[in-house]
């Protein structure tokens, strides 16, 4: 399986992105399009899509806090793909961009039953609270670069 990298900076790209979400949470877990694109969807937010051959089957996406921290959320991998490392992958590959363009630290709302994965990756809690994010609860967690 040869796995292509997309740094999503054109629309088209972007919409491999979308149709990874679409297929992953709003048809999988029944989250509204309107649930699951939001205001931080669009220009000033960057998107990573693992195609296989063209196929979009895993993205993330992420955007600017402040002039050091980004969050990276929409985490998703399809439900065949899963079990292939796609997650770590993209999570690496959107790190590496966030390096390059000169943050520090990250952020992200992990689910609750995807903590053990983000810890394996370098992400530790901010602290024990629970937040419900749509239809999950999620802790903060972050990394420093």
């Amino acid at each position: 399986m040869s796995i292509e990298v997309v740094r999503a900076t054109e629309e088209w790209q972007r919409a491999g992105a979308y149709s990874v979400r679409i297929q992953g949470m709003n048809r999988q877990h029944h989250i509204s399009l309107r649930e699951e694109f939001d205001g931080h969807d669009g220009d000033g937010t960057r998107y990573i899509v693992l195609l296989d051959e063209g196929y979009p089957v895993a993205t993330c996406r992420f955007y600017q806090l402040n002039p050091e921290r980004v969050m990276i959320g929409r985490v998703v991998v399809l439900p065949e793909y899963r079990g292939r490392h796609m997650g770590q992958r993209v999570i690496s590959e959107a790190e590496m961009w966030i390096k390059e363009l000169g943050y520090s630290e990250i952020e992200i709302e992990s689910r609750t039953v995807a903590v053990d994965f983000y810890r394996k990756l370098g992400f530790d809690e901010v602290n024990d609270t629970v937040i419900q994010s749509g239809v999950f609860e999620c802790i903060r967690m972050e990394k420093r670069l």
